[in-house]
């Protein structure tokens, strides 16, 4: 198995469960010590197990975190120490996987990952016995506490705000409940119990979260903050119940922090451009990471992972939350919401069993990253699919027109490549 933009992910299987233990084996190695933890995921304890087991038979220390988020996770991760979090983010609950991080909170970086692949290579063909004189030791490792505690001492609300929360049967539920509470908002929970089986989808996109909009109201709440699985993500509604679009959450988070150095992805629209110096990275939040790593004050892209350097450089949804509660008691948010021009987008894909070779063909370095082309009135982005054999175009205009200008010339160019590749 490779490493994908957040980590390895795979329904769960008998596979990702040797993939656990050669993973195991390589950190128990290099660095030695792991901090490991695991979301709430019937297959969660499995997998978990086998890491560390992984971990024990190459003479390395396992520093047992348990149920707890995954920027809780990065956040403790000790100095010359790797954290790995046994999650699928987002997925649906038959899928698992592992994020691995370095102390700081940062994903692993592209060269590091590929030195792990290889070794996962290597652990993957190797049979025969252990040596028994190789056996590490395990620690259990209280986290959540201090994590809360360090989010409190940052964060407070200049009035009692009262805000809705769902954390979507994930492991969220074991701490955004009491650090809203602690910072000072009066906290309307749903779905707050940790259950492997998710009550709702566990991505917190718009469509999943249709409910949430009229709780809001009924509550006469000044806004709504909702998390994924593993609670690395945080979507948002203002107080007339309305979802608030990635895009535009990313320019208040920018706005109220003052943050003038934004990195974000080449999905993000162009909007964010009026408010401060971006810099541009593949989609992913482990390439936002990477880029912090080189400065900047705020970092985040659309789908909800927003990264807060100066705290940690691992998408933080409990920070976040806190965050918006602050800027929920001192802002009238839909206000600030209306305020914010919002451009047409518009999105598509075309079949292709050779996506790949397209968008080599095309001039990206890497087909997942894709190219963004900038133009005058918008620009467009073309990428190949990770899961499916398919490229998507994505264009986005100052108008309706040029958006589809724009994503007709992506959509132009595609077909004229596929054609021409079909005919190798």
């Amino acid at each position: 198995m490779r490493f994908g933009s957040s980590g390895i992910r795979a329904v769960y299987s008998r596979e990702l469960v040797e993939c656990a233990l050669a993973l195991g084996s390589a950190l128990g190695e290099r660095p030695g010590v792991v901090l490991l933890g695991h979301d709430t995921r019937t297959s969660s304890p499995v997998i978990s197990r086998a890491f560390a087991s992984g971990t024990l038979s190459r003479g390395g220390c396992v520093l047992l975190a348990g149920l707890v988020p995954t920027p809780a996770l990065a956040h403790a991760v000790p100095d010359g120490a790797a954290g790995c979090m046994v999650t699928a983010s987002h997925n649906p609950p038959e899928f698992n996987g592992m994020k691995v991080f370095s102390p700081g909170g940062a994903s692993f970086t592209r060269t590091r990952q590929q030195e792990i692949e290889v070794l996962l290579g290597e652990r993957l063909q190797r049979s025969g016995r252990g040596d028994p004189s190789l056996f590490g030791q395990v620690e259990e490792r209280e986290i959540l506490s201090p994590y809360i505690r360090d989010i409190t001492g940052k964060v407070s609300c200049a009035r009692k705000v009262k805000v809705v929360l769902d954390c979507g049967g994930g492991a969220g539920s074991v701490a955004s409940p009491h650090l809203l509470a602690g910072i000072g908002a009066d906290v309307r929970a749903i779905n707050c119990s940790p259950t492997g089986f998710f009550p709702r989808p566990s991505e917190p996109s718009e469509e999943a979260l249709a409910y949430i909009g009229a709780l809001v109201r009924r509550w006469g709440a000044d806004g709504a903050v909702v998390h994924d699985g593993d609670a690395d993500r945080m979507a948002a509604f203002d107080s007339r119940g309305r979802y608030i679009p990635g895009d535009t959450l990313l320019i208040l988070f920018a706005r109220f922090l003052g943050a003038r150095k934004v990195v974000t992805t080449t999905d993000a629209s162009m909007a964010i451009d009026d408010w401060a110096d971006v810099t541009r990275t593949p989609v992913g939040d482990s390439y936002v990471s990477e880029a912090l790593l080189s400065g900047g004050d705020f970092g985040g892209e659309p789908s909800g992972a927003w990264i807060f350097p100066r705290h940690s450089l691992c998408p933080d949804g409990p920070f976040a939350a806190a965050l918006f509660c602050q800027m929920a008691s001192e802002w009238d948010i839909a206000g600030e919401v209306d305020a914010i021009p919002r451009y047409p987008v518009l999105r598509t894909s075309v079949h292709c069993t050779r996506s790949a070779d397209v968008l080599v063909a095309l001039g990206a370095d890497v087909p997942t990253d894709g190219i963004r082309v900038e133009r005058e009135d918008g620009w467009y982005l073309v990428r190949a699919s990770g899961t499916e054999p398919k490229i998507r175009v994505t264009a986005e205009g100052k108008t309706t027109d040029a958006a589809k200008a724009l994503l007709d010339e992506g959509l132009s160019r595609v077909k004229k490549w596929k054609k021409e590749i079909s005919r190798e």
